[in-house]
């Protein structure tokens, strides 16, 4: 494995160093000592996996395409921001607008997220990004989603406490949403579908949650398919009736 050492380097040094060991074939990179420094791994293509040890910031991952990032803390905002494919796994808690425009590739948070998560994200083919968070989501989760799954566990909650904020799914015009734990209809965008899973769609969960739950280390509690609500767009046209065309 090769081993960067990074504390007090400003961000563009950092980057210089993680290409040119990436291009020079290094599949297995330590960032050490990483507070606060921007873009890790942006434009990253290829399979490879890069360990950071510290703090990221903002937009880790920016167009990544291929590699995998584990975080042993936390993450700052716009993690997996338009991110093609690869994975991004952060143990501790990420901020606002993580996966914003994600086309692909997975984001495993082992705590909780900000606001505007998942906004944009987006689905081609078999381009199909997944986002879980494992304990809670601020206001606006999966705004203007038009692809893709997002998966919030609402883990180490208190009975009755929903796990996720308020406008969720606002604008949502494709993909699908599975929320464990307490949610109203109040709490979702206007035009948004809610239900229980169906068995295709419980054996959707269990399949990400069980590479989630490895990536992460992690032993989840039992779960069944009444313990998750779906939230699903009802119209591929939200807001069709607000403009004028």
């Amino acid at each position: 494995m090769k081993v960067l050492q990074c504390q007090g380097k400003h961000y563009r040094e950092v980057n210089a160093e993680v290409d040119n060991a990436w291009n020079a074939g290094e599949r297995e990179i330590r960032l050490e000592g990483i507070n606060g420094q921007r873009y890790i791994g942006r434009s990253l293509t290829g399979v490879g996996t890069i360990e950071i040890s510290g703090i990221p910031g903002d937009d880790l991952g920016v167009f990544m395409d291929g590699a995998t990032i584990f975080v042993r803390g936390n993450a700052q905002e716009g993690v997996g921001n338009t991110m093609n494919s690869g994975k991004i796994v952060v143990g501790g808690d990420i901020r606002d607008i993580a996966g914003y425009a994600m086309r692909g590739g997975k984001i495993w948070v082992r705590g909780s997220v900000g606001y505007r998560v998942g906004i944009h994200m987006k689905s081609y083919l078999s381009d199909y990004p997944v986002i879980i968070i494992g304990e809670t989501s601020g206001d606006f989760l999966g705004e203007y989603m038009a692809g893709g799954l997002i998966i919030v566990l609402g883990l180490n909650l208190p009975a009755g406490v929903s796990p996720v904020g308020k406008f969720i799914a606002s604008g949502m015009h494709g993909g699908k949403m599975f929320i464990r734990g307490s949610f109203s209809p109040e709490q979702a965008g206007p035009g948004i579908g809610i239900d229980r899973p169906s068995d295709d769609d419980y054996l959707e969960i269990i399949s990400y949650l069980t590479e989630y739950a490895t990536d992460l280390a992690m032993t989840l509690p039992p779960m069944k398919p009444d313990d998750f609500v779906k939230v699903y767009p009802t119209t591929t046209r939200p807001y069709g009736r607000v403009y004028a065309y």
